[in-house]
This record gives structure tokens, sequence and C-alpha cells, in this order.
């Protein structure tokens, strides 16, 4: 039976639906080695054979990754200038995982990679308004008037940013330290936002993902994980999670979840 490539793609772990789109209109797909660049077509994946960057998608246990991502690696995984990709960090991995979100070239911090495309989708579309935690160093000492335009919302070239909570760490005349909890994901979000109050990014660190953290891993170490979940009851005044959820991510910001460490790539 035929079906829309992006769904079998998505159902198959390639990465949420409209991950398995970005792939298609990149010239990263193929069907039976003809290159597909149209959203729409259909295909029978029990007859025909489906290549995302060249290797075949199979139907899998769903597996989930935690890795603590260096600075100097794409989390795209079809680089059109064949940097490092953060998959190569997951020696003896198996499965065709795929990330969950983005973090740029320059960020370092907690990636999620995985082949579940439901849970990617539950951890990045927003309306579920996920929490995503950064430290964030900024050029210069930020004055509170700024930091409030942070906390309030900022308009940006793609439209205001959602309310953000922003915690002062540290400050010097040369730079601030902060840590900010944002409910959304737009492209280059964070440094676009520095950039709005005239204080730029020096270093970007992403500690948390929803119900995961860091933990213990250290810069190019991974660990498999368990599936949370991520959504709570019913939104009720724009809130997405259950007050135990939230108790719960709280008091695991600081510990790893149970999984099996690697060694460091």
């Amino acid at each position: 039976m035929k079906e829309r490539l992006q769904k079998i793609m998505a159902r198959a772990g390639v990465g949420s639906r409209r991950k398995a789109e970005e792939l298609i209109e990149t010239g990263c797909v193929t069907v039976d080695g003809q290159t597909i660049t149209k959203l729409g077509t259909t295909v029978d994946s029990s007859v025909s054979l489906i290549r995302v960057s060249g290797t075949p998608i199979r139907m899998e246990d769903n597996v989930y990754i935690l890795l603590y991502k260096p600075k100097g690696f794409v989390t795209t995984l079809c680089d059109e200038f064949n940097r490092p990709k953060v998959t190569d960090l997951l020696s003896g991995v198996r499965e065709r995982v795929f990330p969950v979100g983005r973090l740029d070239y320059d960020t370092e911090g907690l990636l999620l990679l995985t082949n579940d495309g439901d849970f990617t989708n539950e951890l990045i579309h927003p309306r579920f308004k996920i929490p995503k935690v950064y430290i964030a160093k900024l050029k210069d000492r930020v004055e509170p008037e700024k930091i409030n335009v942070l906390r309030n919302g900022i308009r940006l070239e793609d439209g205001w940013t959602k309310p953000a909570k922003v915690v002062v760490m540290k400050q010097t005349s040369a730079f601030t330290v902060l840590r900010i909890t944002i409910y959304e994901g737009k492209k280059r979000q964070l440094k676009r936002m520095a950039n709005a109050i005239g204080h730029p990014i020096m270093e970007l660190k992403r500690i948390q993902f929803g119900p995961y953290s860091l933990g213990q891993l250290q810069k190019g170490e991974w660990q498999y994980v368990k599936r949370l979940e991520v959504i709570g009851q019913p939104q009720v005044n724009g809130k997405v999670f259950t007050k135990n959820m939230q108790k719960k991510i709280e008091n695991k910001s600081s510990q790893p979840f149970c999984g099996e460490k690697s060694k460091r790539s």
C-alpha cells in the first residue's frame, strides 16, 4: 500500500514529519535510487528501497540517547560542507537515530537523539511548550532593564518571542552569565535575542531539555535513557506540565537518568 514518503520516514524513526520533509526537500532521500525532493510523493515501503543520506531506513525498536554535544559538530545529517556530525560521536550505536531539534555548530550541551518520530514531535512542537534551559555568557555587563526585556519577550524578524525565565548567575564588567529557560524553538533564538539587546552571546550551553538533563555527562559522552513522558494534563492557563511533572524536572536538573554511559569519543 502506498503512503506519503514523510509518513513512512517518521514511522521508521527518521524523525518528526517536519524533519522528514526537510530531508526530502534538501535532497537527502532516495527511493529506488532516485532522489526525491517533492513533498507528497507516495511510496510502497514493502517493495521500494528508501535511503536517507545513503542509508536504508528500516523499522526497528525505539532507542533514546542523551549526548553532550561539544562545539564543532553539526546536528544536521546532510551537511553541504562535510563538517563533523553529532552521529560521528555515537560509536557502537546500531540504530539509525536523529537529533531532536538543533544545536548550532558553536553551541555545546544536551542533545537528545532517537528514532521515535512521535516522541520527537512531542518534544519540538510549539503547542506543547517544552522547556529548554541554557547557560549563556553574554558580552559586557547586562543591566536589569535589558534582562527584563529578555524575560518579557523581544520582537524578532519572525515575530515576538514568548516570555522566558532568566536568572543572573554571574556578572563582571566584561561579561554576564545567565540561566535562560525558553519554551519555543525559533532558529538561533537565544543568539538573536542577545543581539537584539546589544549583548552578543560569547558562549552557549544547553543543560536541560524537557525532563532530560546533562547530569554527569562530559563533552562527547553519551548514554542510553528511557523514554520519559513529556506531556502532562491538557493545558490550563497555558501550562502543559502537571505540577508533579514540573517538580520532577526541577529535582532531576543535576542528575543523570538511568542508561549506559559510553566512553568518550
